[in-house]
């Protein structure tokens, strides 16, 4: 049962794939029906008898991971000289495409510019908690894919968290922020972990966090100031618009085979986006 610990956690993980069945053969065949093997984007799991038929197979499987199938098909095989197998039997394979939950995003703090970027995140296939202490900073209505939850003590939610998730640290008070930031760092299994604020904030906590004894490639994991270098202002809707622009960036290259947790962020974001949240720092 290999083949199903793989698929649980690669469903955890968020990592898209294919699973293939051997479902039926006939003559001389290099496994059985009911042989399975897992395909990734970057990796394979289990075997279906290696040789030619399996490198066409594997690449059969990541073309459709590429095209994005979500429908299974059935496919079946000659192990003739065609495939170079002396085999000479029949096999057919199912390609059932594996895909994973829509991401979770936990968005800590109800201010402006989480108001602007909620609508945002509705339009995109993830499902958010929303967490802040105070229930009448949220709106009436909350797009279907948005839950709210009002914590007096949003950091005891951090352990309730699913594993994986985006987490956006912008609440409206920055001893908040660093509690939030020191739970999420000591828990160590999100994809992505962004804070709003300017450099002169990111600068305070990271010598805060040294202190606290959390080491470089920790610190480094935290995106701040949050959002894409490219899109400015200093607007709360501009700022929601470039960090939705960050995240689906981010979940998007994820997606296409690029295992790195949280990448460090890019020296430009840093230089050019303090001269828009630096006024927004308290996100209130």
């Amino acid at each position: 049962m290999n083949w199903l610990n793989t698929l649980n956690r690669l469903n955890n993980e968020g990592t898209a794939a294919i699973l293939i069945t051997v479902v039926a053969n006939r003559g001389s065949t290099p496994r059985d029906a009911g042989t399975k093997m897992i395909v990734t984007a970057e990796d394979t799991y289990e075997t279906i008898g290696g040789g030619h038929l399996e490198h066409k197979v594997i690449k059969q499987a990541r073309q459709r991971l590429a095209a994005h199938c979500s429908s299974a098909e059935l496919e079946s095989y000659a192990l003739g000289a065609s495939l170079g197998q002396c085999c000479g039997g029949t096999i057919q394979l199912l390609f059932e495409p594996i895909n994973p939950p829509a991401l979770h995003i936990a968005l800590f703090g109800a201010g402006h510019v989480a108001k602007a970027l909620v609508p945002l995140l509705g339009n995109l296939p993830c499902q958010v908690t929303w967490i802040d202490n105070r229930a009448e900073q949220f709106p009436a209505v909350l797009p279907p894919n948005v839950t709210h939850c009002v914590s007096e003590e949003p950091v005891d939610e951090v352990p309730d968290l699913p594993a994986f998730s985006y987490c956006l640290v912008m609440t409206h008070n920055h001893q908040l922020d660093l509690a939030l930031i020191e739970a999420l760092l000591k828990r160590d299994d999100y994809r992505y972990l962004g804070m709003i604020g300017s450099n002169t904030k990111r600068r305070k906590f990271e010598h805060r966090l040294r202190h606290k004894g959390f080491d470089e490639n920790s610190i480094r994991q935290l995106h701040c100031p949050v959002g894409l270098a490219g899109v400015c202002g200093k607007l709360p809707g501009e700022i929601a618009v470039s960090i939705a622009a960050e995240l689906i960036a981010h979940y998007q290259t994820t997606a296409t085979g690029n295992k790195t947790k949280s990448p460090t962020p890019d020296k430009n974001i840093t230089s050019i986006l303090p001269q828009r949240t630096a006024s927004l720092a308290h996100n209130r």
